[in-house]
């Protein structure tokens, strides 16, 4: 069990110690990163206070690890990086948090305002560099550290999550504060809409509807209301679609589930021809960021009625809705609730026609191939199992296949669809979690990028399974380039003449077990006791150039 050390002292703290002290009080437990002269004295508080530091080999993968224990435990992610390079390596996993909504807190180092004035070496604007793609950046104060740390945790937190940025002096950070007391920041208080005629009108568009369809977001996993959105949908007979970050809020296997979507073309085809037919759509937690471009304005206020519970005013223009209302999702539908009574829905059984017609477009009977290689560790995971899944042709595939019956089990990088993602996701979700088997799936391109985590993963004594599709080549983009009738270009690797990775081989040398599967019994066989013991497990799954085609 995790103890506080300054929970009930009034020592002397450093600006550090206080930091450390704020991250521990909202719930991190982890911080992950590679050190810098410049944030030596963070990082000792860190661990003075509680919280388990992880070096990492890239600050990228650190970010992800982060991630990963935030989609486990709720609580922000931690990253540290010294300044400088250490800052601009991480600057494409902070841009991932903004538009995936990911409360991560960036710890970096800064040099000193007097030296700043004539000392270059390393130095640039951190704040400016990153204001695009974080909440807020704030500078440590002498003095106001605490009120410091906690408007950044807030920031974080609420609305729709993201990073924060939190530079801290060098001096400063080895700077006892003086009267350093324990400040609470307020509890902010969950919203519902006002009983309104607006309000009343949902109401009875709703009670009046024969073809509702609620549509999910990751709105929902931010605010932690997965059971109460669960049980209003449920208690009505409202079947739902989620984006692919909330699926599991309603297992994909229910009878009023429609799965995923988000990415598929083919899975659109199903599911947007209800979407056009529903007399009363909901939008429950949806932000459109997780979505293609084909889901852009395919419902129609002036001709469906519309009815939007968000945690933010939307102002992307993706859609538009007949009422907003801009609050805690939960107290909403309780809200809602109030009153609420549906008849018979969708009478003409179209539901289940189109989940039959989903389970036809993707089937997972293959002899072999990247379905069956999903199907066979479906079938070894149990439900509350995690998969964290890369970018790529393999991801789409994936998110279709993948039966979530619980929320939080399948974590991607779904906004910003970032390569090299899976496998530091993985790591962190299992450090948060040790006990949850975990799986990473990602493609070889996506692999090579951050070859030099699998070391971070051998030493962390994690037996995180890593299935890798094997096709050498980036296939979304070869897929998309033949498409488009152009020639082949910059687009394979490891070809047959060359040969390629031995990923089986690499991983043993990293000190992991490392297996090939060109069959459904190797695949099984490899699968066999992966989930336990201290060692990873790759699993180098080959599959044929383009056997993509036609399945997505």
């Amino acid at each position: 069990m995790c103890r506080n050390p300054f929970e009930s002292t009034l020592m002397s703290l450093t600006a550090a110690d206080i930091l450390a002290q704020r991250l521990f009080d909202a719930g991190c437990r982890h911080a992950f990163g590679i050190p810098g002269g410049e944030v030596l004295s963070v990082m000792h508080a860190l661990d003075h206070a509680g919280l388990e530091v992880v070096l990492t080999k890239h600050e990228n993968g650190a970010g992800f690890m982060a991630e990963g224990t935030y989609h486990r435990t709720g609580a922000p992610g931690v990253l540290f990086a010294t300044l400088g390079p250490g800052m601009a390596n991480a600057y494409n996993v902070i841009a991932n948090a903004y538009q995936d909504r990911v409360p991560l807190v960036f710890l970096t180092g800064k040099v000193d305002d007097l030296d700043a004035v004539s000392y270059t070496h390393q130095v640039f604007d951190h704040a400016k560099a990153l204001e695009p793609v974080v909440k807020g950046s704030f500078t440590l104060v002498d003095g106001a550290v605490d009120r410091i740390v906690d408007k950044a945790l807030s920031l974080a937190q609420s609305g729709r999550p993201g990073p924060v940025h939190i530079d801290v002096p060098i001096s400063l950070a080895a700077k006892v504060q003086e009267n350093a007391v324990k400040l609470w920041q307020p509890s902010y208080l969950p919203s519902a809409p006002a009983e309104s005629a607006e309000f009343k009108s949902v109401r009875e568009k709703l009670s009046q509807s024969k073809r509702p369809l609620a549509v999910l977001g990751l709105e929902i996993l931010s605010e932690g209301c997965e059971a109460e959105v669960r049980e209003f949908l449920l208690k009505h007979g409202i079947p739902s679609v989620a984006t692919y970050k909330a699926k599991g809020v309603i297992p994909d296997d229910h009878a009023l589930s429609l799965g995923g979507a988000g990415l598929s073309p083919k899975a659109d085809k199903t599911i947007l021809p209800l979407v056009e037919q529903s007399d009363c759509l909901l939008l429950i937690g949806y932000d459109p960021i997780e979505m293609r471009h084909g889901w852009q304005d395919v419902w129609q206020p002036g001709k469906q009625f519309v009815a939007e519970f968000t945690l933010e005013p939307n102002l992307h223009g993706m859609h538009r809705a007949s009422y907003t209302f801009s609050g805690s999702i939960a107290p909403s539908l309780t809200a809602l609730d109030s009153g609420l009574s549906l008849g018979t829905v969708w009478d003409n059984d179209e539901i289940s026609l189109a989940k039959a017609a989903l389970n036809s477009a993707f089937p997972s009977d293959e002899e072999w191939g990247p379905a069956a290689i999903v199907d066979e560790v479906r079938k070894a995971m149990p439900d509350h199992g995690v998969a964290s899944v890369d970018s790529g042709a393999h991801r789409i595939l994936q998110s279709q296949l993948w039966v979530c019956r619980e929320p939080h089990t399948l974590i991607q990088s779904s906004a910003l669809c970032t390569m090299g993602c899976a496998l530091p996701l993985a790591m962190g979700a299992k450090v948060a979690s040790p006990d949850v088997p975990v799986v990473a799936f990602t493609g070889d391109a996506g692999l090579e990028m951050i070859l030099g985590e699998l070391s971070t993963l051998r030493d962390l004594k994690l037996p995180v399974v890593v299935v890798v599709f094997v096709d050498r080549s980036l296939a979304l983009i070869e897929l998309k380039q033949r498409g488009s009738g152009r020639e082949n270009l910059a687009v394979d690797f490891g070809s047959t003449d060359f040969g390629g990775t031995d990923f089986a081989a690499l991983a043993q040398a990293m000190g992991g077990r490392g297996l090939n599967a060109c069959s459904r019994a190797e695949m099984v066989s490899a699968l066999d006791g992966a989930f336990e013991g201290e060692k990873f497990t790759l699993i180098a799954a080959h599959i044929d150039r383009e056997s993509y085609d036609g399945k997505f």
